[in-house]
């Protein structure tokens, strides 16, 4: 049997045992204290924030088993839109769980944990693409059994008896139908397994957000939501800023890091080269589950040369942050190679932190101006290596990047008194990476419906729908604009948190509700007649006439 990894086998069995962040678990022990009584206190919902690899996951597991509460944990490789939730999660947050263990006299908890919550998107990803077509039965049944002779043996069909056995595969039908065969016993779970072929799940997360939001404004048990970055829930509802507890998780100290990977070592007997552990430490850069990763990966190896190989020499000093820096404020020539090594990511990564950064760094306006014809250069060769494919351009776009640049604005070196700052429009492009998910699932079901691309899509109908959901109210016709928003937000079947893209309002407003929900039917207002008008009789002798009359 396989070894579980560290990760796996030395995952904290109690909060206490969690390293760092004695905060976040004394605020998660305090909120988790408030469920002890019958009623569920203010703050149903506790959202943990912060890196990857910090021990949130952990820390709510390990809560659990604390308070012997059980574990209803949807993580972020299963299927979490809107039924989903409902199901699962939304089952377990209005009913108390029958498991019997509990701590003191308080009631019986299940603690819905869901995992990496910033990830929904709210769209159709391509892991819930639509499936292929289904075989027929006829080859379901080859694939099955290989041979006719095997099928009919399966099914007891012999030459003498009825149903009659088949002759080859070409006799076998394409549907069960009402055929004699399609009644026996084996024929009847082949049909069905058949059949549970064909049924599709529906894998997206379309509409997640908003059945988390109904959670935790409803939820009669405690639940968690752990998420790296918590603007992604807070933008989205007022509820994830006002009736949630906020516990953040912050990264590993290298003292608590070191001493816990050395403590593992020992017990798990682990040589290690010398410098090995501090090499551990500094690539994690407070990511403890890297640093248990990099300790599995040279545990087999000899303690000597060959670990350190395989872990590498990069420290922080090698980051985009600390590169920029040192190439904007140094007067030097940078080779390709040596950029390659410090950073080892493409010159493209590199290129939005020169540019943000170089106005900063530049002493006067024209140095300023020629570092950023020596940028423009750099820009150019790797346009040509993505459109040419041609990588050999990289290496003359990493020289100018950072030696090109650095010399173009300035002499001599200079003094790091500015720190790099990250690059803006990197960091816009991460906010706003759930709000173009949501744009690009209209795009993708607009186009699918009036056969256009996305980017005609984008062009032609994306403008006409953010005119046609935006709020009318007070306005002549206001109604039956509404009625229209109504109507296209059915056809195309639009999520709460597409509607309130298009309308540029909050997903739980009541402008988004009222566009999805159903129109209450006006009442009527006219009186009803006490009894039907008879026909008034013509003039004496002359006869009522009718439309019939003045056919041709």
């Amino acid at each position: 049997m396989p070894t579980l990894p560290l990760t796996e086998r030395l995952r904290p069995k109690h909060l206490r045992d969690l390293v760092g962040n004695p905060r976040a678990k004394s605020e998660l022990a305090a909120w988790a204290e408030r469920w002890s009584s019958t009623e569920p206190p203010a703050r149903r919902a506790a959202v943990l924030s912060g890196p990857a690899g910090v021990g949130k996951t952990s820390a709510a597991i390990a809560l659990a088993r604390d308070l012997g509460w059980t574990l209803v944990e949807m993580n972020a490789s299963e299927a979490r839109n809107e039924s989903a939730i409902e199901r699962i999660a939304g089952r377990a947050s209005i009913t108390h769980t029958l498991d019997p263990r509990s701590v003191g006299t308080g009631p019986a908890r299940a603690l819905i944990l869901l995992d990496e919550a910033d990830c929904l998107t709210g769209r159709l990803d391509a892991g819930a693409a639509p499936r292929r077509e289904p075989p027929p039965l006829r080859e379901y049944l080859r694939g099955r059994y290989g041979t006719v002779e095997a099928l009919n043996a399966a099914y007891g069909l012999k030459p003498s008896a009825k149903p009659a056995p088949f002759a080859d595969w070409e006799a076998v039908p394409k549907s069960p139908g009402h055929f004699a065969w399609a009644r026996l016993p084996a024929a009847r779970r082949d049909i069905e397994d058949w059949r549970s072929s064909q049924r599709t799940t529906d894998l997206s997360d379309r509409g997640g957000m908003a059945a988390i939001a109904r959670l935790v404004r409803a939820t009669r048990q405690p639940v968690v939501l752990t998420v790296n970055d918590e603007q992604v829930l807070t933008r989205y509802s007022t509820v994830f800023r006002t009736a949630v507890e906020r516990v953040r998780f912050y990264p590993i100290r290298d003292a608590e890091m070191r001493a816990h990977l050395d403590a593992v070592a020992r017990s798990e007997k682990i040589r290690l080269a010398p410098g090995a552990l501090d090499t551990i430490v500094r690539r994690a850069q407070g990511d403890l589950r890297a640093a248990l990763n990099d300790l599995d990966a040279v545990a087999p190896l000899e303690a000597g040369p060959l670990q350190l190989s395989v872990l590498g020499f990069r420290d922080r000093g090698s980051d985009f942050a600390a590169f920029t820096e040192e190439a904007l404020s140094a007067s030097r020539f940078y080779r390709s190679v040596e950029v390659q090594e410090r950073l080892d990511a493409p010159p493209d990564d590199l290129l939005p932190w020169i540019e943000e950064n170089l106005p900063h760094f530049a002493p006067d306006p024209g140095r300023r101006a020629a570092a950023f014809d020596v940028l423009a250069v750099a820009e150019r060769f790797l346009g040509r290596a993505r459109r040419a494919r041609v990588w050999s351009q990289w290496s003359y776009a990493s020289e100018l990047l950072s030696g090109g640049v650095g010399l173009a604005l300035r002499d001599r070196p200079a003094g790091r008194s500015a720190g790099a700052a990250f690059p803006r429009f990197l960091g816009e492009m991460g906010r706003s990476r759930s709000l173009r998910a949501v744009r690009d699932g209209i795009l993708a079901r607009v186009g699918e419906r009036l056969h256009l691309s996305q980017a005609k899509s984008r062009e032609l109908a994306l403008p006409f729908l953010e005119n046609l959901f935006r709020p009318v109210t007070g306005r002549r016709g206001a109604g039956a604009v509404r009625e229209g928003a109504r109507r296209v937000a059915q056809e195309l079947a639009l999520t709460p948190e597409e509607v309130a893209f298009l309308m540029d309002a909050p997903p739980d407003s009541a402008e988004v509700r009222r566009i999805l929900e159903a129109p209450e039917p006006e009442p009527d207002t006219r009186e009803p007649a006490s009894e039907p008008e008879r026909e008034r009789p013509g003039p004496p002798g002359r006869r009522q006439r009718s439309l019939a009359d003045f056919g041709g």
